[in-house]
């Protein structure tokens, strides 16, 4: 980002409100955020528990395991049967998506289909004990790994992180209610990506 660039968002949020140490804080947090982003595409601590752990699974396959045991962690207090939709909205896929990575799973063994108790029409998805195996030795050789880095620091930043942690991973889920105060700011950046993109090229 240009020194241009910089004071112009600056300007932007100071206009918003925005208090000059806060501004500061944004973009740290924001710039720390898109490098994990991108890290995380390749889920690189995940694909090396795969590979230590010699486990012949993929990560949709690692995802939609752990969505179908539902950690209360990771998923909250995920109660009821699990079923197809069931995985496929925990994580964010297509249904059909969902489907095929399950029966890949059943066919390997890792999960089975049984019939719900409560309607026998209704086909629900479990681990298998050798899902369960697996999704818990995954998740322990992580905790191992962070554990050894969150050792490493004060027990007093380690009570410190997690609730601010925990806070601001709810940023986001208001978005709807902050774009509404903030339409002015956003339409003039959309008035500056169209001034600029109507621009003859320079010669």
């Amino acid at each position: 980002m240009t020194e241009k660039q910089t004071s112009g968002i600056e300007h932007l949020l100071q206009q918003a409100g925005v208090e000059p140490g806060v501004i500061d804080a944004v973009m740290r947090v924001d710039a720390l955020l898109q490098s994990w982003r991108r890290r995380g595409i390749k889920r690189e601590l995940s694909n090396v528990a795969l590979r230590d752990l010699d486990l012949p699974l993929d990560l949709a396959q690692l995802d939609v395991l752990a969505a179908i045991e539902a950690p209360v962690h990771e998923f909250g207090d995920a109660e009821g049967e699990t079923m197809v939709s069931t995985v496929a909205a925990r994580i964010g896929i297509d249904p059909s998506r969902a489907s095929r990575l399950i029966a890949e799973l059943v066919d390997e063994g890792y999960a089975e289909r049984a019939v719900s108790q409560s309607d026998s029409r209704r086909t629900i998805i479990r681990l298998t004990e050798k899902g369960s195996i697996a999704t818990g030795a995954v998740r322990a050789y992580r905790f191992l790994l962070m554990g050894n880095f969150l050792g490493e620091w004060k027990p007093s930043d380690v009570d410190t992180f997690l609730p601010l942690l925990e806070q601001f991973s709810h940023w986001s889920e208001d978005i709807e209610a902050r774009r509404a105060k903030l339409l002015p700011q956003i339409e003039a950046l959309r008035a500056y990506v169209a001034e600029r993109a109507d621009r003859e090229p320079v010669a």
